[in-house]
């Protein structure tokens, strides 16, 4: 089993995926600030996480601003904490996009609600990294290195 989060400056979604790493669904909402990364390890411990994965957010071009370099950094701190528990980056293009259209297509607010469309986006994020690995056979996105912010 996996957990996706997706980290946000106010809040963190978090997703888990079925054991067979199939289907992704939206877990919860952490609060960013102090406590979140043990709730995060909390979490992956309860959960029985193999690995966790973290959005990458990232330009349309690819290119990365100052949101991947906060991203990175937020990684690399959950990496020591939940270590030895491998961390990795996953591009998050589009999921917040994709998970506000989901939801309005299933006749919910998404605008009323900001934790629902944040553990949907780290759902999204989730199910993309499981298909990339069904397709390719390797494992999404980058490891991050224990110690490294980059």
């Amino acid at each position: 089993m996996r957990l996706a989060v997706d980290p946000g400056t106010v809040r963190i979604g978090v997703a888990r995926c079925d054991p067979g790493g199939i289907l992704a669904t939206p877990l919860t909402v952490v609060r960013r600030g102090k406590g979140d990364l043990d709730a995060l390890a909390s979490l992956a411990t309860a959960e029985e996480a193999m690995e966790i994965l973290v959005g990458l957010p990232r330009s349309l071009s690819g290119r990365e601003g100052p949101a991947a370099a906060y991203a990175r950094k937020f990684a690399a701190d959950l990496a020591v904490r939940v270590a030895p528990l491998p961390v990795r980056m996953v591009d998050e293009r589009f999921t917040t996009t994709t998970a506000h259209v989901a939801l309005r297509a299933t006749g919910r607010d998404s605008r009323a609600r900001r934790e629902t469309v944040d553990a949907a986006a780290a759902a999204v994020l989730l199910e993309a990294a499981l298909e990339a690995e069904r397709h390719t056979g390797n494992a999404p996105g980058q490891l991050v290195e224990v110690g490294t912010a980059r």
